[in-house]
């Protein structure tokens, strides 16, 4: 699916993915910082705009892909803002593409219950997981006048049937970088 959806994109990247085993639960920001440095160091012969262009994840966000792209830019002594997707507007990030999966999957939903006569307004939602698509994704559902009444971590679930607080989510889930169970 990757590749289909950076061939519209008109550049040069292709749809591969890597990763690693590295679990950031329970790690401070340095030994995050490390390990995304480290890595780098040894992949970055196999970086760049041209080669192979490392883009956020599941775990993977903007601290990680910016850990990432100073090391390399520390070690080839380049800046090229193509060799990593992702990054912070401060380094040549794109705008809303924190939020873009997220809208885009509700703006999906929307045209879909269009089609058959329906919108969002009014209906109850369940999304799954809470990190970027899935927060962003809370956020358009409730301008579109749905109630999000649960969502996810890979430690579990919460279900507030008043509706999920986006406010305390964010708290939580980007600024504490807590799990979900703190919600409650």
């Amino acid at each position: 699916e990757q590749i289909f959806k950076n061939a519209l994109t008109g550049l040069p990247i292709g749809g591969g993915k890597g990763g690693s085993d590295f679990d950031p639960k329970g790690k401070s920001d340095d030994e995050v910082m490390r390990f995304c440095q480290s890595l780098t160091t040894e992949l970055y012969r196999h970086l760049g705009e041209y080669t192979d262009v490392p883009a956020g994840d599941i775990g993977v966000g903007a601290r990680e892909i910016g850990y990432m792209f100073g090391q390399y830019k520390r070690i080839t002594n380049r800046y090229e803002s193509g060799a990593f997707t992702g990054k912070g507007l401060g380094w040549g990030g794109s705008r809303a593409r924190t939020e873009a999966t997220g809208y885009g999957t509700v703006f999906f939903t929307e045209e879909m219950l269009k089609a058959q006569g329906d919108n969002m307004d009014g209906k109850t939602v369940v999304v799954s997981g809470s990190g970027n698509v899935a927060i962003y994704a809370i956020e358009k559902a409730h301008e579109l006048g749905a109630t999000v009444v649960a969502c996810s971590d890979s430690s579990g679930f919460i279900v507030d049937k008043k509706g999920i607080d986006l406010l305390t989510l964010k708290q939580i889930k980007e600024v504490e970088r807590r799990r979900i169970s703190s919600y409650l």
